[in-house]
């Protein structure tokens, strides 16, 4: 068929591929991260890689937005495009440290991120950190989106956002207690309702098992909780309307293969139910609820997304009882400042 009057001819699918992953080479990316930044699952990209066309055209786009070969639509920026940018201000934070460095979270990590939809109030950057601190959730001894004080890890302003990165040992000659890739965060959050968070796994930092091999099914429901936690105060803070506003909520977790889903830190709240080990290297999780029915109906927003993480490993028709009370141990403990600080 020819070209329709215009000058525009019939896309070239298998150029564009090729285009896209030449950039991808040439910016030294690897499959995963690929994947990471336009969030989809690692067997997606391969097939993109491939050039199977039966991918949806949302997907394909994400693919290629993050290689520069979709022209972004809004001037505002999209999550997508803050999470995309993020994610890579991280890899350019980490690029030079050993791959086995805790900082890369060798053996897998997690992100969440969040957006508010709704009208956010105008808020200077400069006093952005103080609301921030204001927004943290205290039910853990590490919580989200936590604000060190001391001034080498103090949060800063980069690329009209808040950012926060805590640097694995040997990095500045810092003096932290605590260098495992639990305890290696970096956080990125914008005056318009965007967080995103990347952390690696607690369960890799301990002497009683091999990094990699155990995924714990208490520390997912905790994370995800504190998450739409932080969103639901974040919104009171920020949001003109904060009854009008809706979280869109986001985690995906990495490095699942070789995993086993175990009780492992809070072996006697829950009877071992059978999980196996993963059937995925990774879960990209989505959920959206209204910024201020969390707080009091927190596990109808956080069951569905742990009902789908724990089918990764076998594990189908878990009660929502059971994460309502694992929920509620989280939420009746209460952490001061102090105790993040003093692993900080």
């Amino acid at each position: 068929m020819s070209a329709i009057a215009g000058g525009i001819g019939p896309l070239n699918w298998s150029a564009l591929v090729a285009e896209a992953v030449r950039r991808r080479r040439a910016e030294k990316m690897t499959q995963k991260e690929h994947a990471a930044l336009a969030s989809v699952s690692i067997p997606t990209i391969i097939a993109f890689d491939r050039g199977e066309c039966t991918l949806s055209l949302s997907k394909a786009f994400d693919i290629l937005r993050v290689v520069g070969l979709v022209e972004e639509i809004s001037t505002g920026g999209s999550q997508e495009a803050f999470v995309r940018d993020a994610f890579a201000r991280w890899r350019e934070l980490t690029k030079d440290l050993p791959r086995t460095s805790a900082g890369r979270f060798p053996n897998g990590w997690y992100r969440i991120d969040y957006a508010l939809e709704g009208e956010i109030k105008d808020i200077e950057l400069h006093k952005f950190s103080e609301i921030l601190q204001k927004a943290v959730v205290r039910h853990t001894g590490w919580p989200l989106f936590w604000l060190p004080r001391r001034p080498e890890l103090a949060p800063y302003e980069n690329d009209a956002s808040i950012e926060c990165w805590l640097p694995p040992e040997g990095v500045d000659d810092l003096d932290r207690p605590f260098y495992d890739p639990a305890h290696c965060d970096f956080w990125r959050a914008a005056p318009s309702g965007r967080m995103l968070l990347i952390r690696g796994y607690q369960e890799d930092s301990q002497e009683t098992f091999p990094p990699g091999t155990i995924f714990d099914t208490t520390l997912p429901i905790w994370r995800i909780g504190e998450g739409f936690l932080h969103a639901a105060k974040l919104a009171k803070l920020i949001a003109r309307t904060p009854a009008e506003t809706k979280v869109r909520f986001r985690v995906l977790f990495t490095g699942l293969n070789g995993r086993d889903l175990r009780a492992w830190a809070s072996p006697m709240s829950v009877d071992y139910f059978g999980g196996g080990r993963s059937r995925s290297d990774e879960a990209l999780l989505e959920g959206i609820a209204p910024a201020a029915d969390i707080e009091s109906n927190l596990a109808v927003y956080v069951y569905p997304l742990i009902s789908s993480l724990f089918e990764r490993f076998g594990v189908t028709g878990i009660s929502p009882d059971f994460v309502a009370s694992e929920l509620e141990r989280m939420r009746n403990n209460n952490f001061g400042e102090q105790a993040a600080e003093a692993k900080g």
